[in-house]
């Protein structure tokens, strides 16, 4: 059993293994996304593969669609020439449900993969020919946020975007700067109407995008390198417009324990590639059952009825209201939890932490008690049937080879919107009162004392990736366990540090109750088990 034409002209081989085929005359949709595309990503991986591709998939086995998905993978192009063609645009999506059953299917929605490479003329020359098809509506981005900066850590031009801006649109380097190109290409012929829609996992997406694309139209303009109607092209929204999207789908990379599943069902060449660029890439991808994609509906040429297909189509302040309750109520909040206090009671997985009582009633209180009653209901998605399923089906599932480790990694960067928003709340409504808080400020004492570096046993452990790390660190290295100690005046630069809580800890009152539960962390072996065991229960 091979993932190609060839491998699955035995349909009856891989339906009686238990796997759902595509249902349509592949061939024919390929030849009417070729003439007519209607929908290019940039972006192969994972996230794409598991759910863009896949909601397209049923929507062409139901007949909803006649056309399929182009791919563009800019960023590492063996992707696509290890991966997508070897495969002939065949991937394994495995959704890990929670009720520990697994769903198996081939997704043949990908009609063609191109290369993002303005070097190759033949490639950049047919992203091109897409670009200047009136069918085409929208292209989409899974990039990830670090894909639509033009500058490094240090706020300086990369050298590509540099050069890029002084060489104009004709064999751009850099990615966005061959976005651009291609947009102008589209603006070359005819102005034609278009939707940049970035799907990343960042608040506000499209601005991002659009303030990349309008940087380069604002350069080119300037150096008399694209006509000047370009940069008003870029900037009308009956002709271009960025919308703004929340999505939600948990895509970890392909496991060992999912490739074991598909081999034994007889499926050969599993193995995954590890590019130049060291990304890890499989034939299959694993993922989560929940998926959300909500989308600002500003599609200036029309768009097909995707909401058949589970997509959600609103308006931009909807799209803001539901990205505010994921990432400062009902799911982020919760994560950043678990992951503080797995990593300092020894966990390694985060579904088994909500095997442990205690911590999932502390998740059960930061998103009932704490957060619900503030959170802004954006109409779409109702949170509290948000965060039931997030406790209950998301993070419990057993299937879901996530860690406390990975998701610990940025701590420093994510406590503001994450609790700061909350306490924000609190602190303006005449109803609340913040002191009435117990829970967020204990995951406040737990990341401080998560910092020490020592596991609740005594042992030490590596902390994960975090830009402040060398900033917050030295004002708890003094901590000994089982020592008495100045708690507050240690920890006073750190509590009233508003870019990392949100808020000045010791200006709302909460700096008190942080470091009274710091204080009982430390006092010796066990103790971070005690607090929880003392305040959660």
């Amino acid at each position: 059993m091979k993932l190609n034409e060839k491998g699955l002209e035995n349909k009856a081989q891989w339906e009686a293994a238990g796997f759902q085929l595509p249902k349509f005359d592949r061939e024919a949709v390929k030849a009417a996304t070729k003439e007519n595309p209607f929908w290019i990503h940039f972006g192969a991986g994972n996230i794409f593969r598991a759910f863009q591709a896949n909601v397209v998939q049923n929507l062409l086995n139901e007949g909803a669609l006649d056309r399929g998905l182009v791919v563009a993978e800019g960023f590492d192009y063996e992707i696509i020439e290890k991966m997508n063609r070897p495969h002939d645009d065949y991937s394994i999506l495995v959704t890990l449900k929670a009720d520990g059953s697994v769903e198996k299917t081939v997704v043949g929605s990908v009609m063609e993969s191109c290369i993002l490479d303005s070097e190759n003329d033949a490639e950049f020359g047919r992203l091109r020919e897409i670009f200047s098809k009136d069918s085409l509506q929208m292209a989409t981005f899974t990039i990830t946020e670090k894909g639509y900066s033009l500058v490094n850590g240090k706020g300086e031009l990369l050298p590509a975007v540099e050069a890029d801006f002084k060489n104009g649109p004709e064999k751009p380097a850099s990615y966005i700067g061959k976005v651009a190109s291609l947009l102008y290409t589209r603006y070359k012929n005819g102005g034609k109407p278009i939707a940049m829609v970035s799907m990343d996992n960042c608040s506000h997406n499209g601005d991002k995008l659009y303030a990349a694309v309008n940087t380069f139209a604002e350069k080119w303009t300037a150096n008399s390198l694209t006509d000047e109607g370009f940069l008003q092209y870029v900037n009308t929204k009956e002709k271009v417009t960025f919308p703004w999207t929340m999505i939600d789908k948990i895509t970890p990379r392909p496991d060992a324990s999912v490739e074991e599943i598909l081999k034994k069902d007889g499926v050969e060449e599993l193995e995954a590639v590890v590019t130049s660029k060291n990304t890890y890439v499989a034939p299959f991808v694993n993922a989560e059952e929940c998926e959300y994609l909500v989308i600002e509906d500003a599609f200036p040429n029309g768009r097909p009825e995707l909401e058949k297909g589970g997509l959600m189509f609103t308006e931009r302040e909807t799209v803001d209201k539901v990205e505010k309750m994921k990432v400062c109520t009902c799911l982020n909040p919760l994560h950043t939890a678990l992951a503080v206090f797995g990593c300092v009671l020894g966990y390694d997985l985060i579904s088994k932490e909500m095997k442990d009582d205690t911590l999932k009633k502390l998740v059960e209180g930061i998103g009932y008690t704490e957060g619900l009653p503030v959170v802004i209901n954006p109409g779409v998605l109702d949170p509290k049937e948000f965060i039931d399923t997030v406790i209950n089906v998301r993070i419990p599932n057993p299937f879901m080879p996530d860690t406390p480790q990975r998701i610990a990694t940025d701590t420093s960067q994510k406590l503001a919107i994450r609790y700061g928003e909350t306490i924000k709340a609190y602190e303006a409504s005449p109803e609340r009162n913040t002191g009435d808080l117990k829970l967020i400020p204990l995951v406040f004492a737990g990341w401080l004392r998560y910092l020490m570096a020592v596991d609740d046993n005594g042992n030490t452990f590596e902390l994960s990736p975090d830009p402040l790390l060398d900033t917050v660190c030295p004002y708890v290295t003094g901590f000994r366990l089982g020592e008495d100690a100045d708690v507050e005046s240690a920890l006073k630069p750190v509590l009233e540090n508003e870019k990392i809580f949100g808020v000045n800890l010791f200006e709302i009152g909460m700096a008190d109750k942080v470091c009274g539960y710091f204080r009982e962390m430390i006092a010796g072996t066990g103790a971070v088990r005690g607090v929880l065991n003392k305040y959660v229960k």
